[in-house]
C-alpha cells in the first residue's frame, strides 16, 4: 500500500507537458481568476450609487451559472474518473474530497438564492447585495483552498503512481465525459485565464491526450482556438437539476446555427451527387420525422433485453448478465441526454414560438426514481451472491417491465404531440438545425458510442440521409466535427462495426464499472458451458495480448465515457442513494452519537459542539460591531480564546488521533486532508486577526465617550471602521462555513471508525493523550467553556470520560483543588473518588486515626479506653498568647455517643478554612491568630505515649488482618502506627520552641539573598522576593528545600501553607502572586506562581502539572513535555515511545530509596521498565548487570555471557557432579529449562542468558 509523504515540490512548478494529468490544474487556474472577478464585480456594486441595474446582475449571474456547470463536470470527472483510479493504487486519499464537493454545490445554491433575492428587490435593498458578496467571498475561499489541497496531495500522487500514458487516458476519459456543447465554451473560456507559454503548453498536451486520428484530432484542437464568448448559450440554468437551459431563459433561435438557404446548402464540399439526389427526394419530407427511427431502435433493442432476460431467469444461466447490464446503462444514458436534449432545445424553441404559452409541459424521462430502481437492481445483479442472483434478476425483470412500458408512453406522446407542433412551426433548415444542435448535448464518448449502435440498424438509405443532415448542418457550423460524425455514421452502415461487435466493446467499456462477471457466476457459467467460456476468455486475452494501443495500459483507463459521471450531474440524490458510503452522510447526526452510555471518543463531538456554538456566537457579535463599538473588546476576548482552543485540539489530532487511526493498514493516508485543512483553517485565523489588529487600531482613533458609532461623527474613519467590521462579519461567516464542514467531515469519515476499531480502553488512551499534551493553564481556560455548552448530563459524562482515561494520576486531586465551584456547576464529584488518591503529603498520625476510626462499635466498646482517647481526643486551639488550652472539662474519656459527632478530618478541615475566610477574602492574621495545625490536635498525645507494647502490637496484628487493604497501604498503616509515638514527641518539641514571644516576632522574620552583593532575593534553591510561612512548625523559610535541609525530622508540606513574608517590606500576608502592602506597589513575588503548591520562582521555566498535581521544571505539557497517563509522570517529547508500566513512577528508587515521583534528580528507564536515579545507576551497574527489582538484564549482555560461558568451560565440572542437572527458571525469557550443575553459573538453554534462578 502507498502511504502518502509530505508534499516536498508544488504542481505548479512542473509543465503540463510533462504530466497531462495537470490539464485539470489549468482549469483550476481559470476557476480561481474567475471566482476572484465574479467576487470583485459583486463587490464593486456596492460602489455604484443607486445600487446596479437589472441587467448587469443578470449578466453575472449567466457567468456564475455558466462556472456552476463548468465547475460540477469538473468534480464529477474527479470522483467517477480520476478519484476513482487512484483510489486503486493509494487508498482512503480522495473520500474527502469528494464530501468537500458536495459542499460546494451547496454554496452555490446560497449564491443563487442571493441572487433571486436581489432580483425580486430590483437591487433597491442592499442587505440581499450584501449577502451575495458573502456568499461569493465564502465560496471563493472554500473553493480555493479545496483547489489547493488537491493540488497539495492529489495531484501530486497522481504524478507520482501514473505513467503519462496513464494520466494521458484519464485525461481524456474526462474530455469524453463532458457535453459537446460544454467543451467549445469550456477550452477557450480556461486557455484565457492562462499566459501565452501555457497556451501553447495547453495545446501540446492536448494532441497528446486525444487518440492518433486525425479528425478527432482536428475538432478537440479547434475548440481551443474558438473566440471567448461572454456567456454560453447553452449552459444557463435557474435550478441545480437542470444544468443546460432553464425555461425561462430559451435556446433563442438566433442562437442556432444560421439557417442558411436550402438551395445553397446543396452546394457545399461535402454533399456528393447521390446526396444531392437523396435530398431532393426527402425535401417533401420532415427531418424531425428521423427521430421516429431513433424511437424504433430504442424500443426493439429494451425488448431484445428483456426477452433474452426473461431467457435467462427460466435456464438459470447467467452468462449474459453482464452484457445485458452494460447495455441497459448504456440506453440509461442515452434516454437521459435525449430527454435533456429535447427539453433544452426543442421545447425552448417551441415554447418561444408560442410565446411561453404551449398547452402542455414536459416531463423528464426517466425520473429519479425510475433510476435509482433500474440502477439498484443491476447492482443487485452484480453482486457475488449466486444464491441470491434468481432473486435480483426476478427484480430486475419486474422493473425493467415498468420502464419499458413508460419509455413507449414517453415517445408515443413526442410522436403525436411534440413532433406535429415542430412540423408546423420549423421549417427544413430549421429541424436540421435543430437536430444537430441536439447531438452537441451529448459527450463526445457517448456520441460516438451512439452514432455505432444507431448505424446498425439503419438501411443504407437511411443512413445517407442522415450523413446528408449531418454535412448541410455541419457546414454552416462546425466542418470538421460534421466530418468526425460522417465518418463514424459510414463506419456503422458500411459494416465495420456490426451490432455483434458494438456489444462486445461495449460490455469491455463498462466491465470496470461494475458490470463484470462476478467470480462465483463465472464458475457456474463454465460449468454449463465450458466450450464458449473457453472461447470467450481465450479471445478476450488475445485481444488484450495485441493491444498496444498507449492509452490502453490498463483496462480500467479504456472506458471511452464514464457513465457515473451522467448520474451525477442528472440524478445526484439517486447516485447518492445508491453509492455505499453516502448513506453514512445522510444518515449521521453528529448529536446522535452521543449515547447515555458516553465514550471516549464522545469528547471530540462534545468539543465540536462547543466550537460550532462560538463561531455562531461570533458571528452574532461581529454583525453588531459596525453599530456599537462596545463590542470589539468582547469579540476580541471571544475570538482569541477559540483560536487557542482549537489550535491546541487540532494539534492533538495531527500528533495523536490520526496516527493512531493510521497505524491501522486498512487507515493509511485517511486523515492526510483533514490535517491539511488545520493549516489552512490556521491561516483563516490568521486572517482574522490580521483584521482585527487594524479595526483595534482604527478603534483608538474613534470618539471615546461615543458609545454608538450612529451618535458619533459620520467622518471618514467611522466609515471605515464600519467597512472593516462587514468584512469582518463576512470572514467570520466564512471561517464558520468551513469550520462547520470540516468538523462535520471528521465526524462522518473519520470519528466512527475510532468508536469501530478501537476498544474502549484504546479510545481511553488516545484521550488520555491528548490530555497529557495539554497543560493546566489550558485546562483551566479549556473545562468553563466546554461545560458552558453541555447539560448537566453531558457534563458529567465529559468528567467521567476524563477521569476512568486518567485514573492513575492525580488528576481527581487537581481538579478538586483548582475547581472551587464544582458543586456549582452541577459537576459534583463523589468524595470517595477523590480520596481513592493516596496524597503523599498526608500526615502520618491522621492516616493512623482515619484507619482506626473504622472500627465497628463493639470494637470502640472493647478497645482500650487510652487507645480510643487517642481516635477521639478534644479539640485544643492556641491563644493569642501562644498558650494550649482545651474546651471541656479536661476529662480524658470519651462516652460511646460522642462518637456519632465525630467528623471526618478532611471534612472539619474544609470548615476551618471556611471560618478563615470571609465573604471570599481571606482574613489577615498574624501566625499566633491561627489555630495550630490540626493534625497536631487531633490525638491526645499523652494517651499516644502511655501506650503499651502489647497494645501497639494487637492493633498492628489487627491491621495484618484487614482484607480491605492491599500490601502497600497495609504496610504504611504499620509503618505510621510504629512511627507514632516518635511524631508525637517531636511536634510537641516544635510548638515549645516555634512560638517565642507574643510580640509577632518570628524565626526567619528577615530578608535571604541569592546574591547579597546586587541584593537580589531567594536562596540557592530559587530566585524569589518572599519566603513561605512553614504551617507545621511556625517559622519562615525561602523555601521548600530550605526547610527541609533546617528540619531534618520532617518535610513541609507546600499545599497546607497559606501564609507568605514580602522580603522587602517584611510583612506576613496571606500568599499570593503580588505584595499586599500598599508601599510595595504590587510588587510581583516571582515571575512563576503556582496557587496550588505555592511555588514561586524567577528565573526557570516551570509549569504545573495537572495530573502528577505539582510543578515541574520545563516549559510545559505540549511544549517540551508530555505526561502519560499508564506511568503517570511528565516524559520529554522525544520519549513518545517508551515502555510504559502502570504507575512506575509512584515507585521508590531500588537503590537510594527516594521517591521517584517527586525527586528532581534525572531518572534512568531500564529496559524492563523500572526506573532508578541515573547516578544510582551508574554506581549500581559497576557491580550488577541485573534489576535489582524483577532481576532482568540491564542491557545486551551477550559479550559478558560469551566470557561466562568461556570461563565454565576453562574451569569444568568436578566428576562427581558431572551429569547432573538443575532446574532453572530464566529471568530474561522467563521460561524454566534445565542447566547443567554449577554452584552460581547457570545457563538459560534458550536465550542464552546467565540472569536465572534455582527452582
Amino acid at each position: 500500500m502507498v502511504v502518502v509523504e509530505e508534499s516536498s515540490g508544488s504542481v505548479n512548478s512542473i509543465r503540463v507537458t510533462d504530466a497531462p494529468i495537470l490539464l485539470l490544474v489549468c482549469f483550476h487556474k481559470a476557476f480561481r481568476d474567475e471566482l476572484e472577478e465574479l467576487h470583485r464585480i459583486a463587490s464593486s456594486f456596492l460602489e455604484i450609487i443607486g445600487f446596479p441595474g437589472r441587467d448587469l446582475i443578470i449578466d453575472l449571474l449567466r457567468r456564475f451559472r455558466f462556472l456552476r456547470v463548468a465547475y460540477k463536470y469538473h468534480t464529477a470527472a474527479e470522483d467517477e474518473v480520476i478519484f476513482q483510479a487512484l483510489d486503486l493504487r493509494v487508498k482512503n486519499v480522495t473520500s474527502s474530497y469528494s464530501l468537500e464537493h458536495r459542499v460546494i454545490d451547496d454554496l452555490f445554491e446560497s449564491v443563487f438564492h442571493s441572487f433571486s433575492a436581489l432580483l425580486e428587490d430590483d437591487g433597491k435593498v442592499s442587505l440581499p447585495l450584501q449577502d451575495l458578496i458573502s456568499h461569493c467571498y465564502t465560496m471563493q475561499s472554500f473553493i480555493c483552498n479545496h483547489m489547493l489541497k488537491e493540488e497539495e496531495q492529489v495531484f501530486e500522487l497522481l504524478i507520482k503512481s501514473f505513467s503519462l500514458e496513464e494520466q494521458a487516458s484519464l485525461v481524456w476519459q474526462f474530455i469524453c465525459s463532458v457535453p459537446i456543447m460544454l467543451l467549445e465554451d469550456m477550452f477557450p473560456w480556461m486557455t484565457s485565464y492562462l499566459p501565452a507559454n501555457e497556451q501553447a503548453d495547453v495545446a501540446l498536451c492536448i494532441k497528446e491526450v486525444v487518440p492518433k486520428e486525425n479528425l478527432l484530432q482536428e475538432v478537440v484542437t479547434s475548440w481551443l482556438v474558438k473566440k471567448r464568448k461572454p456567456t454560453s448559450k447553452a449552459f444557463n440554468t435557474c435550478k441545480g437539476e437542470n444544468w443546460f437551459l432553464s425555461s425561462s431563459e430559451p435556446l433563442y433561435l438566433k442562437e442556432l446555427p444560421k439557417a442558411y438557404s436550402f438551395s445553397k446548402s446543396l452546394s457545399g464540399e461535402f454533399c456528393s451527387p447521390e446526396e444531392l439526389d437523396l435530398a431532393k427526394d426527402t425535401a417533401k419530407h420532415h427531418p424531425i420525422d428521423g427521430l421516429r427511427l431513433w424511437h424504433g431502435a430504442i424500443n426493439k433493442d429494451l425488448n431484445e433485453i428483456l426477452a433474452e432476460l426473461r431467457g435467462t431467469r427460466r435456464s438459470r444461466t447467467y452468462c449474459t448478465l453482464p452484457s445485458i447490464s452494460a447495455r441497459l446503462k448504456f440506453f440509461a444514458d442515452v434516454l437521459i441526454f435525449y430527454s435533456d436534449a429535447l427539453e433544452k432545445v426543442f421545447f425552448s424553441v417551441l415554447n418561444e414560438l408560442a410565446d411561453g404559452s404551449l398547452s402542455f409541459t414536459y416531463q423528464r424521462f426517466p425520473d429519479d426514481f425510475q433510476i435509482e430502481g433500474l440502477f439498484r437492481a443491476l447492482q443487485n445483479v452484480s453482486s457475488q451472491n449466486i444464491s441470491s442472483l434468481p432473486n435480483h434478476v426476478e427484480n430486475l425483470c419486474s422493473q425493467l417491465v415498468p420502464f419499458l412500458e413508460g419509455i413507449s408512453m414517453h415517445f408515443a406522446f413526442q410522436e403525436s404531440e411534440v413532433f406535429p407542433l415542430i412540423r408546423k412551426n420549423c421549417n427544413y433548415e430549421m429541424q436540421q438545425s435543430l437536430l444537430y444542435t441536439s447531438l452537441q448535448v451529448m459527450p463526445l464518448g457517448l456520441l460516438k458510442c451512439v452514432t455505432s449502435w444507431l448505424s446498425t440498424h439503419l438501411t443504407e438509405e437511411e443512413s445517407k440521409a442522415i450523413l446528408f443532415s449531418i454535412n448541410w448542418a455541419g457546414s454552416v457550423a462546425d466542418m470538421s466535427f460534421a466530418r468526425l460524425l460522417n465518418e463514424w455514421v459510414r463506419n456503422g452502415y458500411s459494416g465495420k462495426t456490426t451490432l455483434e461487435k458494438f456489444r462486445e466493446e461495449l460490455q469491455e467499456m463498462f466491465k470496470n464499472r461494475g458490470t463484470c462477471l462476478p467470480d462465483c457466476i463465472e464458475d457456474h457459467c463454465k460449468k454449463a458451458h465450458p466450450s464458449q467460456i473457453e472461447t470467450d476468455f481465450s479471445a478476450k486475452a488475445k485481444n488484450s495480448l495485441s493491444d498496444n494501443h498507449p492509452y490502453k495500459v490498463e483496462e480500467t483507463y479504456s472506458t471511452s465515457y464514464s457513465s457515473e459521471i451522467n448520474l451525477q450531474i442528472f440524478f445526484p440524490e439517486a447516485l447518492r442513494k445508491l453509492s455505499p458510503y453516502p448513506e453514512v452522510i445522510h444518515n449521521s447526526d453528529t448529536g446522535s452519537s452521543l449515547t447515555p452510555e458516553f465514550k471516549p471518543v464522545d469528547f471530540i463531538f462534545l468539543f465540536h459542539r462547543a466550537l460550532k456554538n462560538d463561531m455562531e456566537y461570533l458571528i452574532l457579535i461581529s454583525a453588531k460591531m459596525d453599530k456599537n463599538i462596545g463590542f470589539l473588546k468582547e469579540f476580541l476576548q471571544r475570538f482569541h480564546l477559540v483560536r487557542f482552543l482549537y489550535q491546541i485540539h487540532s494539534d492533538s489530532e495531527d500528533e495523536i488521533a490520526f496516527p493512531a487511526l493510521e497505524a491501522m493498514a486498512k487507515f493509511q493516508n485517511i486523515s492526510s486532508s483533514y490535517s491539511i485543512d488545520h493549516k489552512l483553517e490556521k491561516e483563516l485565523f490568521s486572517n482574522v486577526s490580521a483584521i482585527l489588529y487594524e479595526i483595534s487600531e482604527l478603534h483608538t482613533s474613534l470618539p471615546a465617550e461615543a458609545s454608538s458609532v450612529l451618535e458619533g461623527r459620520l467622518d471618514q474613519r467611522i466609515l471605515k471602521y464600519r467597512q472593516m467590521c462587514v468584512k469582518l462579519h463576512r470572514m467570520c461567516k466564512t471561517m464558520r462555513i468551513e469550520l462547520d464542514k470540516h468538523v462535520y467531515h471528521e465526524e462522518i469519515e473519520l470519528w466512527p471508525l475510532f468508536s469501530q476499531f478501537f476498544s474502549y480502553k484504546e479510545q481511553e488512551k488516545i484521550i488520555g493523550c491528548m490530555l497529557g499534551r495539554t497543560g493546566a493553564e489550558v485546562l483551566q481556560v479549556m473545562l468553563p467553556w466546554l461545560m458552558a455548552s453541555l447539560s448537566p448530563a453531558e457534563q458529567h459524562g465529559i468528567l467521567s470520560i476524563w477521569r476512568r482515561s486518567t485514573k492513575n494520576t492525580m488528576f481527581n486531586e487537581w481538579l478538586a483543588e483548582w475547581w472551587e465551584n464544582l458543586d456549582k456547576n452541577g459537576l459534583t464529584v463523589a468524595k470517595e473518588e477523590l480520596n481513592d488518591t493516596p496524597l503523599t503529603t498526608e500526615d502520618p498520625l491522621e492516616i493512623v486515626a482515619t484507619y482506626l476510626s473504622r472500627g465497628s462499635h463493639n470494637e470502640l466498646e472493647g478497645m482500650n479506653l487510652n487507645c480510643r482517647a487517642f481516635l477521639f481526643p478534644k479539640k485544643s486551639y492556641v491563644g493569642a498568647s501562644g498558650e494550649l488550652f482545651r474546651k471541656g472539662n479536661g476529662d480524658n474519656r470519651i462516652k460511646i455517643n460522642e462518637i456519632k459527632n465525630f467528623q471526618d478530618p478532611e471534612l472539619k478541615k474544609d470548615e476551618d478554612e471556611k471560618k478563615t475566610y470571609q465573604g471570599g477574602t481571606e482574613v489577615n492574621k498574624k501566625p499566633s491568630e491561627v489555630p495550630v495545625d490540626d493534625q497536631t490536635l487531633k490525638y491526645d498525645e499523652k494517651q499516644l505515649l502511655i501506650m503499651s507494647d502489647a497494645e501497639m502490637e494487637a492493633e498492628i496484628r489487627k491491621i495484618s488482618r484487614d482484607t480491605t487493604l492491599d500490601s502497600r497501604q497495609m504496610a504504611r498503616e504499620i509503618q505510621d502506627l510504629l512511627t507514632s509515638r516518635w511524631d508525637v514527641s517531636q511536634r510537641k518539641h516544635r510548638q515549645e520552641v516555634a512560638f517565642v514571644s507574643d510580640v509577632g516576632e518570628f524565626p526567619g522574620q528577615c530578608p535571604a539573598y541569592r546574591d547579597k552583593e546586587n541584593q537580589i532575593f531567594g536562596c540557592k534553591h530559587y530566585k524569589r522576593n518572599c519566603k513561605i510561612f512553614a504551617a507545621c512548625c511556625k517559622q519562615l523559610f525561602t523555601c521548600k528545600y530550605c526547610h527541609d535541609e533546617a528540619q531534618l525530622d520532617h518535610k513541609i508540606d507546600r499545599k497546607s501553607t497559606t501564609e507568605m513574608m514580602c522580603m522587602k517590606c517584611l510583612k506576613i500576608q496571606p500568599i499570593g502572586p503580588t505584595c499586599s502592602n500598599i508601599s510595595c506597589n504590587n510588587l510581583s513575588m516571582a515571575k512563576y506562581y503556582c496557587k496550588i503548591c505555592k511555588l514561586y520562582d524567577d528565573d526557570r521555566a516551570i509549569y504545573h502539572c495537572p495530573f502528577c498535581n505539582i510543578c515541574r521544571i520545563g516549559k510545559g505539557l505540549g511544549i517540551d513535555f508530555f505526561h502519560c497517563m499508564n506511568c503517570n509522570a511528565c516524559l520529554s517529547k522525544s520519549l513518545t515511545v517508551h515502555i510504559c508500566r502502570e504507575k512506575c513512577f509512584e515507585s521508590d528508587c531500588p537503590i537510594c530509596h527516594e521517591d521517584i515521583f517527586t525527586s528532581t534528580s534525572p531518572v534512568k528507564a531500564l529496559e524492563c521498565g523500572h526506573l532508578m536515579h541515573s547516578t544510582c545507576f551508574k554506581d549500581y551497574t559497576c557491580t550488577h548487570y541485573t534489576c535489582p527489582i524483577c532481576s532482568k538484564s540491564l542491557g545486551d549482555m551477550q559479550v559478558y555471557f560469551a566470557l561466562l560461558d568461556s570461563l565454565l568451560a576453562e574451569e569444568g565440572v568436578p566428576e562427581e557432579y558431572s551429569g547432573q542437572t538443575q532446574d532453572i527458571l530464566c529471568h530474561d525469557c522467563e521460561r524454566r529449562g534445565v542447566a547443567p550443575y554449577h554452584w552460581r553459573h547457570h545457563k538459560c538453554p534458550y536465550c542464552g542468558s546467565y540472569s536465572t534462578r534455582l527452582l
